[in-house]
């Protein structure tokens, strides 16, 4: 099997690399970034490393050359930096998501494609839990970029043209590496900076309840998602995936049972109202009973999410905080 992941040198591409090298089946593995990975990636004679523009066609046409089996398509601008600069958010997420969807059409063996979406999808008044039958509302740029790239892989399904399915991903703690640009950035940063010695700023208010999951979970769907018979899935190619709902005041906690008083202490609050109002917005529990029959699992909770980025991450982390 020949793969292609975009996005391949970000956090969750990695991961998924590496997770996909173990299976016996996958001939080819190739990672494609705008940048070399600023991470180790495998040593293995199956990983090629490409670099270039999503949203040239030309290029991603090569990418995604014949025989390719399937596609994973990672490669996005996150959520602050998509809403700062339309322009860029608008080619990445929208024309780039374009580019590769015809690149696949273009092979004519309708390959399995696997969209990350998001629940930036949703917005507006919320019902207390969301899932696959709550509207689209996006009330962002990269929800309403994200929420486009799921019709276009359930109409380019319906066409023939791809194998797809878009999964709506939980908002992803403990994520590894700096901080971004993306407004959840502080739910990963507020565990993970005090964990590796470095002091974190939280600008949003202890009450705030958010939808999680962690990398391990997410990575785990990804891979999950590669075998799962289209049939199974039925007209509706998009999953809301499984998450766990937690406040932040409880994140806080778990950081303190996971580092003690010390940890804690370096955890700075700071109200950032922007913020606030954002994160405020979203999905505060997650219904997903359709990906949780299909075999897609969830965390037990925050705790178990510290320790699989403790476990994972934390020594690599470290280095990465000098």
């Amino acid at each position: 099997m020949r793969i292609v992941i975009t996005g391949g040198c970000g956090f969750l591409g990695r991961r998924l690399a590496l997770l996909l090298l173990a299976r016996r089946d996958i001939d080819a593995l190739t990672l494609f970034d705008n940048a070399p990975s600023a991470l180790p990636l495998p040593d293995d004679r199956r990983v090629r490393l490409v670099t270039g523009d999503i949203a040239d066609r030309d290029t991603v046409r090569a990418l995604i050359a014949p025989g390719t089996d399937a596609v994973y398509h990672l490669a996005a601008i996150v959520s602050g930096q998509a809403e700062a600069d339309p322009d860029l958010g608008y080619r990445v997420n929208l024309d780039g998501t374009r580019a590769v969807l015809d690149a696949c059409r273009a092979l004519g063996t309708g390959p399995r494609i696997v969209f990350a979406s998001s629940l930036a999808v949703y917005g507006g008044a919320l019902p207390p839990s969301v899932g696959e039958d709550t509207a689209l509302n996006p009330q962002s740029s990269y929800g309403t970029q994200k929420a486009i790239g799921e019709l276009l892989v359930n109409d380019y399904t319906r066409k023939g043209f791809v194998d797809g399915i878009a999964l709506r991903l939980p908002t992803v703690v403990v994520r590894p590496g700096l901080p971004n640009r993306a407004a959840s950035t502080f739910a990963s940063s507020m565990i993970r900076e005090p964990l590796a010695g470095k002091e974190a700023v939280c600008p949003v208010s202890p009450e705030t309840v958010m939808a999680l999951a962690s990398p391990r979970r997410v990575v785990a769907a990804l891979a999950h998602a590669l075998d799962l018979p289209g049939d199974a899935l039925g007209h509706n190619r998009t999953l809301q995936l499984p998450g766990f709902s937690v406040s932040v005041g409880e994140m806080a906690e778990a950081l303190r049972r996971a580092g003690g008083a010390e940890a804690v202490a370096r955890l700075k609050w700071q109200p950032d109202m922007t913020i606030q109002a954002i994160v405020g917005s979203w999905p505060r529990a997650l219904n997903a009973p359709r990906a949780e029959a299909l075999g897609f699992a969830r965390d037990s909770g925050i705790d178990e999410a510290v320790r699989f980025f403790i476990d994972d991450d934390l020594a690599l982390q470290k280095t990465l905080a000098g």
